[in-house]
């Protein structure tokens, strides 16, 4: 949202019809549309940000003692808010992690953010996280999730629920079109009288520790999203989606868009 070319305004009134349907988290980041994201959201929830659970990221080159504090203060002007409700770092990048986390823990002790946690991180990644001082505050990690993409569950998504943290699907209706094409989705969707965004947004939300992110600007988007909560895949459903897109059987690099 916000590149340019687009209708803010429309943008904001999709956004908005979210909040009226449910759905109260908004994700942004000041990568995005450089900051043009932030400042869509920041009509959107004018007058409604007690309604809202707010979280933006930070490049990783931003998430330094020197840099994160001043990245965070213009996330937050562009929004319109005085905190975020979670704050992520991007993806890893040459600031070492614990300079991250005590970065972060300094803007939540200013009242500036109220959680932080983590985007695009491995296993290994969030061992390492785990370890330094700190890092056990982690809230989140944002990944790449949907059934093209599912390497997570072999193990990222064992290890976030053994440490009680949920994760966020980020693209979870794919890229591009292909995977709300594919005949599996399109033959259960057909079964629920549902469409195949439903769907994909069932399949990833049938894990109580997965939160899912689409992107919706439009008021049919974020109305079928918010219906999609109420659908409930069947063991059947879930074994033909399995077929067409087999769940991991050893470790794979962690995908990334």
């Amino acid at each position: 949202m916000g590149e340019r070319g687009c209708d803010p305004k429309a943008e904001a009134d999709a956004l908005r019809l979210g909040l009226d349907l449910g759905l109260t988290l908004i994700d942004t980041a000041e990568m995005y549309a450089d900051g043009g994201a932030e400042r869509v959201v920041a009509q959107a929830i004018a007058g409604r940000r007690d309604e809202v659970f707010l979280v933006s990221k930070a490049y990783p080159q931003n998430a330094s003692r020197a840099r994160a504090k001043r990245a965070c203060e213009a996330s937050l002007q562009r929004l319109g808010t005085d905190h975020l409700d979670l704050y992520l770092l991007h993806w890893r990048g040459a600031v070492p992690l614990a300079e991250t986390v005590e970065a972060f823990e300094a803007l939540k002790a200013e009242g500036k953010i109220l959680r932080w946690g983590v985007s695009n991180l491995d296993p290994d990644d969030m061992a390492e996280l785990g370890a330094v001082p700190g890092g056990g505050a982690c809230s989140v990690n944002q990944v790449l999730y949907n059934p093209e993409f599912r390497g997570i569950e072999f193990d990222l998504l064992p290890q976030a629920k053994a440490s009680g943290m949920p994760i966020m699907a980020y693209s979870p209706l794919g890229q591009g079109g292909a995977l709300l094409r594919n005949r599996a989705l399109l033959a259960v969707a057909a079964r629920h009288a549902a469409t195949p965004a439903q769907v994909a947004l069932a399949w990833a939300l049938r894990h109580q520790t997965i939160i899912a992110i689409p992107k919706a600007a439009t008021p049919q988007h974020i109305t079928a999203n918010a219906q999609a909560a109420e659908l409930v895949l069947t063991p059947q459903d879930l074994a033909e989606i399995d077929a067409t897109f087999p769940p991991p059987r050893r470790p794979t690099p962690l995908a990334m868009l």
